[in-house]
Order: C-alpha cells, then sequence, then structure tokens
C-alpha cells in the first residue's frame, strides 16, 4: 500500500515537472516488493537526470531498458537504449555510447515494426557523423529519423531531427536555412510539445547556434525563453548552468560586466551541482570579462579550465595573448584553431581573426577573412552580423591606408552596435574611426570620438582598451604631449627619412606628415627635425 501511494505521488509530481519530489517518491516506491516497471524507470532515470544525478540516470535508465525486454517489449527497450546513447555521448562517455545505440540498431533490425525507436536511433548516429564533420551524412540520417518520428507522431525523436538537421544546415554553411529549421523546432519545444530532457537539450542547442552565427536577436529571445522554463521547474540542475552561462554571455555583449560574471559564476555552480552541459560556458564566459577588465593573470586559468572540457577556448586565449602584445602568438592559436573548424565555428572566429591579422601585419588574411564575413552578412540578414562585418571591413581598410572607406564602414558598424545595445563594442568603433579621422586631418573630430571611446570604457572597467588608446592618443608615452600618431611620425623622423618616405610608410599625404611635423615641433618647443630627432633618443622613442 506505501509503495502503490508512493508510486501514484511520484506520477503525479512528474507531470507536474516536481522533479526532486518525483525522485523521491520513485525512489520510495522502488523499495517496495514489486519494484517499479519499464515506464516508471524511464520516468525516474528521467527525474534523476534532470536533478543531476547523470550516473544514477543511466543505472536506471538501464534497469528500464532490462525491464522491457523481461515484458517482452523490445520496442521500447529499443527506445532507452537510443535514449542512454544519447546520455552517455553527453556525459563523456563514448564507448557506453557506441555500445548503447549497437543494441539500439540490433534489437530496431529484429524487430518487424519498431516504431518511433527506429527514428530514435538514427539519432546518436547522425550526431557522430555531425561531430565528425560529415554535414551530408548527419543531413541524410536526421531528415530519415524525422520522416519516421512524423509518422508515429513521436515529438521526442521529432525535435531531435529537426534540431539536427537545423545543425547540419548551419555546418554545411547555409546558415538561413539552419536557422529556419531551429525556429521551427523551438515553436514545438516553446508549445510544451516535447520531453523535458529533449527541450533542454534543445533550448542550450539552439540558443549555442545563435551565438555563432550572430544572431543576437534570437539569442536573446530564446534565452528569455529558457530563463522562464528553468524558473518554472525550481528543482531543475540540468540546462540551469547552460541557461547561466548564455545569460552571462548577453549581459558582458550590453555591457553588464558585473552581472555576466555574477551569471557565470551562477553557471559554476551549476556545473557543480550536476549540470555538466555548463562546464565550458561557465569557465569561458568568466575568462572573457576577466580579460576584458585587464585581470589577464586570472582570465588565463579560466580559459585553461574551459579547455579542460575538450572545447578550443578561442577566440578569447588568442585575444588575449594580442592584448599581452603578443601577435605572432596569437596569430598562431587563432590561425591554429580556425584550421578545419566546420562554417558555423569559423564564422564564430572570423572578428578575432581580421583584428589579429591586422595586428600582426597580414593584411591579405585580414583581407580574406573580413571578405568571408561580408559574404555571410550578404545572405544572412542579422544585424549583429552587419555590425561585425562591417567593423572587420573597415579595420581592414584602416591598415590598408583607405581612411575615407574606413570611415565609411566603420561609421555603419557603430550604428549597427548602438541599435544592438553592445556599448564596448561601439567604442571600440570610435576608436578606429579617430584614426580614420585623424587620417583625414580632421583632428578636432578625432580627438571627439577619443574621448567618448575613452568615457564609455572607463565606464564599463575596460581597462586594456582605455591603456591601448592612451597610446593611441600619447597619453601613455611616459607623459609626452604628443597623439599616437605623432609618436610615430617623430620616431620616423628620428630614422633620418623624408617627409615624403614617411608619407608612404604611413600611408599618408605629404601634407598631413608636415602638419604632423608642425605639431610635434610647437608641442615639443624644439625648432628643427635634428631637435626633434634629440628629443625622440633622450625620451627612448627610438
Amino acid at each position: 500500500m506505501v509503495a502503490s501511494t508512493s508510486l501514484e505521488q511520484a506520477r503525479t509530481a512528474f507531470t507536474e515537472r516536481r522533479w526532486s519530489d518525483a525522485v523521491d517518491r520513485f525512489g520510495a516506491a522502488d523499495a517496495g516488493a514489486d519494484g517499479l516497471s519499464g515506464d516508471d524507470l524511464d520516468r525516474f532515470a528521467t527525474a534523476a537526470d534532470l536533478v543531476g544525478f547523470v550516473e544514477r540516470a543511466i543505472e536506471l535508465g538501464t534497469r528500464a531498458h532490462e525491464a522491457h525486454l523481461a515484458a517482452g517489449r523490445p520496442d521500447r527497450a529499443a527506445y532507452t537504449a537510443a535514449w542512454l546513447s544519447l546520455e552517455s555521448m553527453n556525459s563523456g562517455r563514448h564507448s557506453q555510447a557506441t555500445g548503447w545505440l549497437a543494441r539500439a540498431q540490433r534489437l530496431v533490425a529484429r524487430l518487424d515494426e519498431p516504431g518511433a525507436a527506429a527514428g530514435f536511433a538514427l539519432i546518436p548516429e547522425a550526431l557522430a557523423a555531425l561531430y565528425a564533420g560529415d554535414a551530408g551524412r548527419a543531413a541524410e540520417l536526421f531528415g530519415r529519423a524525422g520522416e519516421i518520428a512524423e509518422r508515429f507522431r513521436d515529438p521526442d525523436v521529432a525535435a531531435f531531427a529537426l534540431l539536427g538537421g537545423g545543425e547540419a544546415a548551419i555546418m554545411a554553411g547555409d546558415p538561413a536555412r539552419g536557422i529556419r529549421m531551429l525556429d521551427e523546432v523551438m515553436v514545438s519545444v516553446t508549445a510544451g510539445e516535447v520531453g523535458p530532457v529533449p527541450s533542454g537539450i534543445v533550448y542550450c542547442a539552439v540558443i549555442g547556434y545563435c551565438h555563432l552565427t550572430f544572431e543576437l536577436a534570437r539569442a536573446v529571445e530564446w534565452t528569455r525563453a529558457l530563463d522562464r522554463w528553468c524558473r518554472d521547474q525550481p528543482s531543475l540542475i540540468a540546462f540551469s548552468g547552460q541557461c547561466q552561462a548564455h545569460r552571462a554571455e548577453l549581459f558582458r555583449l550590453h555591457g553588464a560586466w558585473a552581472d555576466a560574471m555574477a551569471a557565470a559564476k551562477l553557471a559554476e555552480e551549476g556545473l557543480l551541482a550536476g549540470d555538466v552541459g555548463a562546464a565550458f560556458g561557465a569557465q569561458y564566459q568568466q575568462a572573457e570579462v576577466l580579460r576584458l577588465r585587464g585581470e589577464l593573470e586570472e582570465a588565463e586559468v579560466r580559459y585553461a579550465k574551459a579547455a579542460e572540457t575538450g572545447w578550443d577556448p578561442e577566440p578569447g586565449l588568442a585575444l588575449l595573448r594580442l592584448d599581452e602584445g603578443r601577435a605572432a602568438l596569437a596569430q598562431s592559436l587563432i590561425r591554429g584553431s580556425a584550421e578545419g573548424a566546420d562554417p558555423a565555428t569559423r564564422c564564430h572566429l572570423l572578428p578575432a581573426i581580421v583584428s589579429i591579422e591586422v595586428a600582426a601585419g597580414d593584411l591579405d588574411a585580414a583581407r580574406a577573412a573580413a571578405d568571408e564575413l561580408a559574404a555571410m552578412q550578404r545572405t544572412t540578414p542579422s544585424g549583429m552580423l552587419r555590425a561585425v562585418a562591417a567593423y572587420a571591413d573597415g579595420e581592414v581598410r584602416l591598415a590598408a591606408g583607405d581612411p575615407t572607406g574606413a570611415f565609411t564602414r566603420l561609421r555603419a558598424a557603430r550604428e549597427a552596435w548602438v541599435e544592438a545595445g553592445a556599448p564596448y563594442e561601439v567604442a571600440r568603433c570610435r576608436v578606429l574611426m579617430a584614426r580614420a579621422r585623424r587620417d583625414l586631418d580632421e583632428e578636432e573630430a578625432a580627438e571627439l570620438e577619443e574621448e567618448l571611446a575613452a568615457s564609455a570604457f572607463a565606464e564599463l572597467g575596460a581597462t586594456v582598451a582605455v591603456a591601448a588608446l592612451a597610446r593611441q592618443r600619447g597619453l601613455g608615452w611616459t607623459g609626452l604631449p604628443l597623439t599616437g600618431r605623432e609618436v610615430e611620425v617623430l620616431r620616423l623622423v628620428a630614422r633620418g627619412i623624408t617627409n615624403r618616405e614617411i608619407a608612404a610608410e604611413l600611408h599618408l599625404s605629404e601634407k598631413t606628415v608636415a602638419r604632423h611635423l608642425s605639431n610635434i615641433f610647437t608641442k615639443l618647443d624644439v625648432p628643427s627635425r635634428a631637435a626633434a630627432t634629440a628629443y625622440a633618443f633622450e625620451h627612448h622613442l627610438v
């Protein structure tokens, strides 16, 4: 009687998504003389999974599989085996995942009418193809799984198939089609048609791909939906840490860095509580905030912890090396990460590739990366991608000596970032716009852009950016009253080269060089090039 009452209470708690209560009640019922049926063990395993008991979930799933076989239900046993393959894969148990997949496929092959299990058994195989870089094979398998799910009206398998198909399309270089498929699967999830574990997997995967493809508006929309979904299930552990990691990324972009760090720490707490999917994001998002704040040693520690999860901590680590002034190392890291990357991951790396290649002096590589972004932007109407592509184009144009073209593109990027509500990116645009204006002899306008950028960086606490801007403005050269460009000109004067040669090296007009030289004479109170050269040597500028 006690076991029967506990089982009824467990089923009610499961239906109401009170996962901790479900685990407790199923545990009590399982201790009874009759134990639990295969279906109840499936429910027990799901509840255990959702409260972060991954190993226990796999043990219960194994028992459910055996119970289904004992009850003469090989179709349900195959379905559970497919679930165990996915669960093992997600928790890093790759040998077990392979074994359970083989078991599911063997059972399906023996059945005259395997039902939805035949579709579910295709999902782990499709994911393996996707992770191996074979997007075409993955798309074929996901498509077959989706057809079976539709025939047998299984919303969970249908959701996995549509999600996987969208991922395969994005990885094959068709982000527009992939995003449409992800939008479609999110409709079924938000409508409550899909089970809790598939729903969480879909939420987190879709948001991750939105970030990879610069679909900011969608990332915001679906992160809010995921946040509501998690809050409606107070005892939920699985996916809650991942939700916080996604929130941290959005907070960081929108300039709320303290909130971003707090969310990333909550993601870390979720990891410790059992949300293994939060491992990378919890560490990487903390590292990103620390890097922007100039806490580079601590950021490096966090990037290293992120790398321990098996994922590449890029572009963050490469950008940290660039902040340290180690452009060649940054170049090596980002090239290594980009080599062989799927289109979605490469898209995510391209903005950093442009900045690092410019800093390393390889303008051909920078231009190629900027052109890739431009091509993606033409096929994907994303406001964030428009901003990223315009900034990259402007950055390369400026480095190549086209201040007019650079200014136009950087202004477009600034406007797009303003629309997105990204103050740090707006300030970065202003820094390069100032350089472009100065190259166009618009000194007062350049100084205004720099002042606005400096104010934004200071408010955010972006110490690395503040220091870099100070150097550009000439405020970091032992108190010298020169702008960064004037320091460059003075160094070249000290080498004994002519105005024409200086103009060629800095991609300026001779008139601009002459104006800079006049300003140098005035600011340093020296009468000639020889005196200016002596000043440069005395102050260790050469």
